[in-house]
């Protein structure tokens, strides 16, 4: 339109790094940062952020560089998130439980030129940096390895350390490089490798600072929250909380190692307003012993993902005080995605009637422009009858750049100007959609379709079981028929033929259990459970003829 300029007064590149810029002026002297009994104010760790970015840059890291970081919940690698981009180089955060192998073909893939690694895992990255080393093909130059300690204590001489290599840089004085473009990459994520090898996510500072956005107004977080981190920073960027809690002048709570007495403790001590997990972690908070519980102080959000949860886990939870927010989403979607956003009316429903609702995935957040349930041959939506399935689709700012070096995924990826998630799910009636399952984990039995969310939410709601997980098993009559891996809660008894007339009670026949099997389930990191293991196993096993009950 005539008049309309475009310049500097009225334009910005969209950052998360102007998140800490502004906590560090607003809430300079509040808590940022809270690890056992280390604390930092937002102005100390945009201090301590700036001394990374410097070090970075004395070690020729560069604008577009890979900086790796392989730690668990703990401060540096919240203060990763900013000083690497500070310094305009790409995060590439890998899971902890990687082992030596996978990290160094993720280290080969990045081409990561630094390598942070907390010192409880060193063994491992040394075992990757070997292997790298004795990759010729091409020949390989090793990152910079940085040994992150824990506050106040030392390592050997022979390494570089992470505290001191903060305090030999420059603080203030460091220039921050600022994105050119909104769409430069701040941060490499690679996938989980529950379905396929691991690829990498490439986020960009405009996707990440929307995304925080979003997740701010999705977890009804407040003006200076106090975070407990139990989902790992290193998934999806902490699903973009790290982000938002300089935008909101939060206190992030550090723990190292999850268990239901610290997070009891945690939420008790710090009066703990929201927090996050999967739902392994939250079935871990109900099944906690009454010696591991304390009484919450106030109101406490958890935002679940990461797997359909059970509609008994959510009502059990909400039992206890939280108030559980559920949404769905993938890495390439920068995390949530969606969310079931509560209705007041659905109060009055009776409990297990709301849990239902609460089990659904729901409804776009604010950051994406279109979610929607399709065929994935002819690109028509589904009818929102609770019936038709088809693939989870996404299209909007808050969906990945595409895959690190791999244009042939990037392109199956989004075919048809849409983002394909492999998710199957049908459209409700009000425009909520409800997943059914991963499109390589439903079950195909005489020619139904059977959704093993479905079953596994019924198994769940046995009073003895702990867990559970359903797969097919080949039958030569019905092509497969359902496998449930179940564990049971401690002291408790139960048998397969037990389980399954459980479940016939409540389900088709044909969606009822043919094989259930007593055993640990598998799981990622972030609490996923890996059905592709699950899936040899109920191969293995052979035909199913009749039912079975055994441990393996």
């Amino acid at each position: 339109m005539e008049g309309s300029v475009w310049c500097s007064a009225n334009y910005a590149p969209l950052t998360p790094l102007s998140f800490l810029e502004r906590a560090a002026v607003v809430y300079a002297d509040r808590a940022s940062v809270v690890y056992g009994s280390h604390r930092y104010t937002w102005r100390e760790t945009r201090e301590r952020c700036l001394r990374l970015a410097s070090a970075l840059a004395a070690l020729g890291i560069s604008r577009g560089d890979v900086v790796a970081v392989l730690a668990p919940n703990i401060p540096a690698m919240y203060e990763m998130h900013f000083g690497v981009p500070m310094a305009g180089a790409v995060l590439c955060t890998f899971n902890t439980r990687h082992d030596s192998s996978m990290l160094s073909v993720l280290l080969k893939h990045s081409g990561a030129k630094a390598f942070f690694v907390d010192h409880q895992l060193l063994e491992t990255a040394r075992g990757a940096l070997t292997l790298l080393s004795e990759d010729h093909q091409p020949p390989t130059l090793l990152p910079h390895l940085i040994v992150i300690s824990e506050p106040g204590e030392s390592l050997p001489p022979d390494h570089t350390q992470y505290e001191s290599l903060l305090r030999a840089a420059a603080g203030s004085e460091f220039e921050i490089k600022w994105p050119i473009d909104e769409s430069d990459p701040i941060s490499l994520n690679y996938t989980s490798g529950t379905t396929s090898r691991p690829k990498g996510v490439i986020y960009t500072h405009r996707g990440a600072y929307l995304n925080a956005m979003a997740t701010i107004l999705l977890n009804d977080i407040t003006t200076m929250p106090v975070y407990l981190w139990i989902v790992p920073m290193f998934h999806c960027n902490g699903w973009c909380n790290c982000w938002a809690m300089a935008a909101q002048g939060g206190t992030n709570i550090c723990i190292r190692t999850v268990s239901a007495k610290a997070i009891f403790d945690s939420i008790a001590l710090h009066r703990v307003t929201n927090t996050g997990g999967a739902p392994t972690v939250l079935n871990m908070i109900i099944s906690a012993p009454a010696s591991d519980r304390k009484p919450l102080p106030a109101l406490v959000v958890v935002t679940t993902g990461g797997a359909p949860p059970p509609p008994e886990v959510l009502f059990k939870m909400e039992d206890l005080g939280f108030h559980v927010i559920h949404s769905y989403g993938l890495t390439e979607t920068y995390g949530p995605a969606t969310n079931c956003v509560w209705k007041p009316e659905w109060d009055l429903l009776p409990p297990d009637e709301r849990a239902k609702l609460k089990a659904r995935q729901g409804v776009r957040h604010l950051g994406l422009e279109e979610v929607d349930v399709k065929d994935p041959v002819t690109m028509e939506s589904v009818p929102a009858d609770g019936k038709s399935i088809g693939e989870v689709m996404f299209r909007g700012n808050t969906v990945m750049a595409g895959y690190y070096k791999d244009a042939d995924e990037t392109r199956r990826a989004f075919a048809g100007g849409w983002f394909r998630s492999g998710d199957l799910a049908v459209r409700q009636g009000d425009g909520y959609i409800q997943l059914k399952d991963r499109s390589k984990d439903i079950i195909i039995s005489g020619g139904e379709n059977i959704s093993t969310i479905e079953v596994e939410g019924v198994i769940f709601s046995h009073p003895a079981v702990l867990e559970a997980a359903v797969v097919g098993r080949p039958d030569d009559l019905w092509g497969e028929t359902p496998c449930a891996f179940v564990k049971l809660k401690e002291g408790a008894r139960a048998s397969g033929e037990e389980i399954i007339e459980f479940c016939r009670g409540k389900l088709p026949h044909y969606m009822a259990p043919r094989t259930v099997i007593f055993d640990e389930l598998p799981k990622t990191s972030t609490g996923k459970v890996q059905k592709f293991i699950l899936r040899e196993r109920a191969k293995a096993l052979g035909s199913s003829y009749r039912i079975a009950g055994s441990k393996l």
